[in-house]
């Protein structure tokens, strides 16, 4: 199994909410790749924590998609075909479409900086480390959530998010489909700068379907060498 614990402070107080967050963290970068198992006991062994807090933190990512679970099977990194990955997607284009609509009315002026300056460092990594862009991506998403200014939106985007996260499709994307992403962000930055928020709910669901395709394609690919 990938190591999860990286020079990492011990657990302290909440061991299955910390464990929780460790494992998350590990599926979402891809240490713990979609269909690897995950054992209790080896789980519990590298965290430095009995095996109780670990299932319940397995029972927590079973409930938020990132995990499932088969009697006489255990744990495994959940997995998604090319269909299920599609319908995300098209989910997930909505709600941060209209997610990007309504920052427009509310954005602050340091929210529209931050943005500016997540795209300067987007650009940098176009040609760098991938789970270094793959962070600065939620990042910049986030930055658009958290200025909808509505809990029950970012909520649902952010559990839409986590599972395409999982395939790491910044792993497939060639130098020119990076730069694409980038040029993406900056017109949604722009359009969100001018409080226009038609036009950064259009562009918001172009970056997302274009993401769609990049993904999709690479899945069915892998699903037809089977």
């Amino acid at each position: 199994m990938a190591r999860i614990l990286q020079e990492r402070a011990p657990l302290v107080r909440n061991a299955s909410a910390a464990a929780t967050e460790l494992i998350r963290e590990a599926i979402v970068d891809g240490r713990l790749p979609p269909g690897q198992r995950l054992k209790e006991e080896e789980l519990a062994r590298e965290l430095g924590i009995s095996r109780t807090p670990v299932r319940e933190a397995l029972l927590i990512l079973q409930a938020e998609g990132l995990v499932d679970a088969a009697p006489n099977r255990g744990a495994v990194v959940r997995s998604h075909d090319a269909d299920d990955l599609e319908d995300l997607y098209q989910l997930r284009a909505l709600l941060e479409g209209y997610a990007a609509r309504r920052a427009a009315a509310s954005i602050s002026e340091a929210a529209v900086a931050g943005l500016h300056a997540s795209c300067e460092r987007f650009e940098s990594l176009i040609e760098g480390d991938v789970q270094e862009l793959v962070k600065e991506n939620l990042l910049f998403h986030n930055v658009i959530l958290d200025a909808s200014r509505s809990r029950r939106v970012a909520e649902l985007v952010r559990k839409v998010i986590e599972l395409p996260l999982v395939y790491r499709s910044y792993i497939w994307y060639s130098v020119e489909q990076r730069r694409i992403s980038a040029h993406y962000h900056r017109q949604i930055t722009r359009a969100l700068e001018a409080r226009d928020g038609e036009r950064a709910e259009l562009v918001m669901k172009e970056h997302v379907y274009e993401a769609r395709d990049v993904l999709v394609s690479k899945v069915r690919e892998a699903e037809e060498r089977e």
